[in-house]
């Protein structure tokens, strides 16, 4: 089978031939039909002391089953997160980081929605959202952001705010149902909010607090890092939340699962649709890693072996 690795920091990445794995204890050998590229798994092949296996979000179907897997057959469509090779024509998922992909959707879809969908279902849930509220979301193009961004107005809030990196994801932005647009280097990010869901970090933290509304809410779930002043928070009793996907998978299965069928109910009526930025062969993985890199999606970036 053919597999994208690279060798050291920073690249290049490049596909190589290997044999296909055998599924372990509590696994599936899954044939790779659509793979989901993430800024996480960007940044540590730029910025990792040492090469990593490029994982992430993989949907496909189920060609083999380890010992003691329960619920799930071979011939069925699942998605989940490969923590191993996942760049590949074959790949290995945890059982309990699997769902099986409805008979309405694609394994594009099921790469663009869950992962994505389920974090920017997270972060909205952290931040306790009433309805009537305000709100803002950075990364408002990205592959979470722009779920967010749908997510925000369906959960009932009055005024979004989305942030990007150029004026030329503005139409794109407010075609998900944000109300105002601004880049990070804007002046005025408008109005103050009642929370924000920050999916970069790094120096946007200070005008992400900054745009909260006295008593406002901001969760963080950026890998991007970032400082923030706790007089910031004092003079406006602002609070700073920080989410984790990965802690919820693990501590509260049966929550995980709820945030997953609500998302498939979502897709299932209508209500909420994935963007897709591009569809890139498995050996251009290269190119769809550069378009992350350069923050120049709308929407979510797949492979497609």
């Amino acid at each position: 089978m053919r597999r994208v690795r690279y060798e050291h920091t920073g690249g290049p990445l490049f596909t190589e031939e290997v044999p296909v794995a055998a599924a372990g204890p509590g696994e599936l050998l899954v044939r790779v039909e659509a793979i989901g590229v993430t800024l996480p798994v960007v940044r540590k092949v730029t910025e990792a002391p040492e090469p990593i296996a490029l994982g992430g979000e993989i949907a496909g179907e189920v060609v083999a089953v380890g010992a003691g897997v329960s619920r799930f057959t071979v011939g069925e469509r699942v998605t989940g997160l490969c923590f191993g090779h996942g760049y590949a024509d074959f790949a290995l998922l945890d059982e309990a980081m699997t769902s099986r992909i409805p008979d309405t959707a694609s394994a594009v879809d099921a790469v663009a929605l869950v992962r994505s969908g389920l974090v920017a279902l997270g972060a909205l849930e952290a931040a306790r959202p009433e309805p009537g509220e305000s709100a803002l979301v950075t990364g408002a193009a990205s592959g979470v952001g722009h779920l967010a961004v749908r997510l925000a107005r369906l959960r009932g809030a009055s005024r979004i705010t989305g942030a990007v990196s150029g004026p030329g994801k503005a139409d794109f932005v407010r075609g998900l149902g944000a109300d105002e647009v601004v880049t990070y280097d804007s002046a005025d990010w408008g109005e103050p909010v009642d929370y924000a869901l920050d999916a970069v970090g790094g120096s946007l933290l200070t005008p992400a607090v900054a745009a909260l509304a006295p008593g406002g809410r901001l969760v963080a779930y950026s890998s991007g890092g970032g400082t923030i002043q706790a007089y910031d928070l004092l003079v406006g009793a602002k609070s700073v939340i920080g989410f984790q996907m990965a802690l919820i998978a693990r501590r509260r299965p049966e929550l995980y699962e709820r945030w997953r069928q609500e998302l498939w109910r979502l897709h299932a009526d209508g209500a909420l649709r994935p963007a897709v930025h591009g569809e890139f062969a498995l050996e251009d993985a290269a190119k769809a890693h550069a378009v992350i890199e350069s923050r120049s999606n709308l929407g979510k970036v797949v492979l497609i072996p």
